[in-house]
């Protein structure tokens, strides 16, 4: 929304120019200049955010496909951006021009030998790795130094532009910075993610990034080159270096802050129960640069009062929505999600806007919002997973910003406030917000016995009793967010009984029961509650891979599966791919996967190498089942392509709800290369044939758009 039609709001003619250039420079050449300058400021910005879904993407299956991946990257780089900022802010303030030109032009060269940015194998996770300590240090190593250099192209050329009075509101080129930002995001999920392979959308940025460290070098070789030593702004045109107040700085800090941290929360929701896909990513992300470029574009696109009761509004339905448990269509939920990003957003940076300072502090006004992003950026990422035992920085975060709402809303009231005492203000501020929270969450925290709840890298989980004096004796629950991953029967008698999706007359249960001529040696990728467990024999051998370290405690403390059952049981920690990878053949007769979080899809478990890597540890006539139930995605054609792909053939079994005692509705394809056997486990069940067109999906190329229900 940078508006081009009146360009004298952005650039000086040679008579209004203060003496750095040189006098016989004609406006031709400074357009010239100027259009290079601002090609250089968009051009990093896109590479700015386009790295993000890049290398996220790449390292996403290493870590099990967990939200928390994406959380990670986005403390690292919200980090390496405040770096950026201070290191332009630091330039500015204690380095003259010609300095501050030279010392980037060494900088942007010595980056160059950084590149490639591709993480080597070397980096994939072990199982005593610490997953946010082991993405931070990757990240800091392959992408870190282009980054913060990139990170520091927005403020420093606007500052080099400012001191030499070529453009008059240097503000407007952070709107166009954001609008090549948010250009980046949107075209990743639906031009180079489809379009390219990883590796090669990792080498394509690579080299784009040596066209920008061209321009860029280009930039400071002319501000050096056509710059006197600078003098300070107050000196050549009469203005005072600003003073910056610090209740004015902190609401600098504070309306970033909120913004981040809603930024970050909101991520986490929308992939929670979804899927962990760059698109889900991105789309939150080019929401908040939006607002970015919507407000500081012109300050007749932010209205205060309407922005701030559209975003109470949606705040509040928000809210409604995750406290009734409403099952809403996918595309509405996340619409309200994004709704009320939006709007949070646009007050935030809206006051921001409305309170800048002169642009002799415009790298100190800059720092500061980096300052309070990277705030948001470590409250979710590190401090919220210690603090709280679910997600509930979403609902701190909606508690700062009806705080935000009250009192910038109030303040547009000249009667309120001029008459109000302050601390009447403040009071109200803080105390009906903070009621109307406790009140809801008090009510909403009592809504089942809930045992205990726990929050790590992978998520929240939580231990339920319910149902406790019914016809079966109460029900123990393993809860992973809102999804059931286990249950068993309270009462000692019906312990044994395998519940929920794993029933006798489920998928899975109907291919166990049929394989009993023999012992078996099973491989189960996903522990839950241990239900499974529940199958085993004498002489049989199961084998769990499980990536989270507090789903292994609580199964065998809050469960008896594992403990009661006849058979070898053994629990390897890791992500089962990995370790998979890593192991000699295990000749399962049956190998199971169950790894699905809720319903996020598991995206690196269903590809064609993941496949292979499975088809090497089966023994000669085994078979693999694959738990696919799902309220968004209809995984039979991902199947169907796994199966063609390795020739095997395919059946897909219903169960039914109700049909055994604690049974849920389930979908489990069964893969085989006996179709006899496969007509007999399907004959007395509700199963059907692969129909329609195979999806092949691969570690490099895979469309979750193309699965949707």
């Amino acid at each position: 929304m940078l508006s081009t039609s009146s360009t004298s709001e952005v650039f000086q003619s040679p008579g209004n120019r203060a003496p750095n250039f040189q006098s016989q420079e004609n406006a031709a050449g400074l357009l010239v200049k100027f259009v290079l300058f601002s090609l250089t400021i968009f051009w990093g910005a896109f590479l700015l955010f386009q790295v993000q879904p890049i290398i996220g993407k790449f390292i996403l299956p290493w870590f099990g496909g967990s939200p928390g991946v994406w959380t990670t990257c986005m403390l690292v780089f919200q980090l390496l951006l405040f770096g950026g900022y201070a290191y332009a802010h630091g330039l500015n303030r204690w380095l003259g021009v010609r300095r501050q030109a030279l010392l980037h032009i060494v900088l942007l060269l010595i980056s160059l030998v950084t590149l490639p940015i591709t993480p080597e194998s070397s980096w994939k996770p072990s199982a005593s790795d610490a997953p946010t300590w082991l993405i931070t240090s990757m990240l800091l190593c392959k992408v870190g130094v282009p980054y913060f250099l990139l990170s520091a192209t927005g403020p420093l050329l606007q500052s080099w532009l400012s001191s030499t009075r070529l453009i008059d509101k240097p503000y407007r080129l952070y709107s166009l910075s954001n609008v090549g930002s948010v250009l980046a995001l949107l075209t990743f999920p639906f031009f180079f993610e489809p379009t390219l392979s990883s590796p090669q959308q990792s080498m394509l940025w690579t080299w784009s990034y040596v066209v920008y460290v061209l321009l860029c070098t280009w930039a400071a070789w002319t501000i050096y080159a056509t710059c006197h030593p600078i003098r300070s702004i107050e000196n050549e045109v009469g203005i005072p270096y600003a003073a910056v107040s610090w209740d004015r700085w902190f609401s600098w800090l504070a309306c970033s802050a909120i913004a981040s941290t809603m930024l970050l929360a909101t991520t986490n929701q929308v992939c929670q129960d979804t899927a962990v896909i760059p698109f889900l990513w991105v789309v939150p992300l080019a929401i908040y640069l939006c607002s970015f470029i919507i407000t500081f574009d012109s300050e007749r696109w932010y209205s205060r009062r309407p922005c701030i009761q559209f975003a109470a509004f949606s705040l509040l339905l928000i809210y409604g929505a995750r406290l009734f448990e409403w099952r809403l269509p996918l595309p509405l939920e996340i619409s309200l999600y994004f709704i009320g990003l939006f709007f949070v957003c646009m007050v935030c940076h809206g006051e921001l806007v409305a309170s800048r300072p002169h642009p002799s502090r415009l790298t100190l006004f800059y720092l500061s919002i980096s300052a309070g992003g990277a705030f948001g950026g470590i409250f979710v990422g590190i401090l919220a997973p210690y603090l709280f035992s679910g997600y509930y920085e979403f609902q701190w975060t909606i508690l700062c910003a009806v705080m935000l709402f009250m009192v910038t809303y109030l303040r547009s009231y000249e009667a309120w406030h001029h008459r109000v005492p302050a601390g009447c203000k403040l009071s109200l501020a803080l105390l009906i917000p903070s009621l109307a929270i406790v009140w809801l969450s008090y009510w909403n925290g009592h809504s089942s016995q809930q045992l205990l709840a726990t929050r790590n890298f992978y998520g929240v989980l939580s231990i339920r009793d319910e149902g406790k004096g019914s016809a079966y004796g109460g029900l123990r629950k393993l809860v992973h967010g809102r999804v059931v991953h286990g249950t068993q029967f309270l009462d000692d008698s019906k312990q044994h009984f395998p519940t929920t999706y794993y029933t006798h007359m489920s998928g899975v249960g109907r291919v166990l029961q049929s394989l009993v001529d023999r012992p078996l040696h099973v491989g189960i990728v996903g522990l839950g509650a241990g239900t499974l467990a529940a199958y085993g024999r004498d002489k049989d051998r199961y084998r769990f891979y499980e990536i989270n370290p507090q789903v292994v405690e609580l199964a065998r403390e809050y469960f008896t599966y594992i403990a009661q059952s006849t058979a070898a049981i053994d629990v390897v920690l890791g992500d089962a791919r990995l370790v998979l990878e890593q192991e000699p053949p295990q000749q399962f007769d049956l190998l199971i996967l169950d790894a699905f979080s809720g319903d996020a899809i598991p995206v690196h478990l269903l590809t064609a190498e993941a496949m292979d890597t499975y088809r090497r540890h089966l023994a000669s006539n085994g078979k693999i089942a694959i738990h696919i139930s799902n309220l968004y995605f209809d995984l039979q054609s991902v199947i169907q392509g796994l199966a063609e792909s390795s020739r095997l053939e395919c059946r897909f079994i219903e169960g039914r709800e109700g049909e055994c005692p604690d049974a849920y509705e389930s979908t489990w394809a069964i893969l085989s290369s006996d179709s006899a056997w496969l007509e007999t486990i399907t004959r007395f069940s509700k199963a059907s044939k692969p129909t329609g067109k195979a999806v092949l999906w691969t570690d490099e190329r895979s469309n979750l758009f193309q699965v949707l229900k």
